[in-house]
């Protein structure tokens, strides 16, 4: 499992569309599973995405969820990615998880604040 936790100068809204672009169309080819997203009444935004991705090196899926929100004026990025491991016991992901999430930071690094 790999956490990241980022801030950007950017809306949630077009934050989401930067990541969902590197992760389906870049180079890590995942697969858009689900995309949630939640305006309250003082326009502040929230969107979930999750995302899939099959990795055949060790025959096994890894997921991604992103959580994007300015509730706070600030558009803060949560994404945990997980899976990619296989067996019961030893799930050691060969770096799959955290290659997945670092697409993220890559796809906001120039909005990170």
């Amino acid at each position: 499992m790999n956490i990241v936790d980022i801030r950007v100068n950017i809306t949630p809204d077009y934050a989401s569309e930067l990541v969902t672009n590197q992760i389906v169309n870049g180079n890590i080819s995942g697969e858009l599973i689900n995309r949630y997203t939640s305006v309250d009444d003082a326009g502040h935004t929230m969107i979930v995405l999750v995302f899939e991705k099959y990795y055949m090196r060790n025959s096994s899926r890894a997921s991604l969820t992103v959580t994007l929100e300015d509730l706070k004026d600030v558009t803060k990025v949560h994404a945990v990615g997980s899976g990619g491991g296989q067996g019961l016991i030893f799930k050691f992901d060969w770096g799959a998880s955290t290659q997945f999430s670092d697409q993220v930071v890559k796809a906001l690094n120039d909005y990170t604040i």
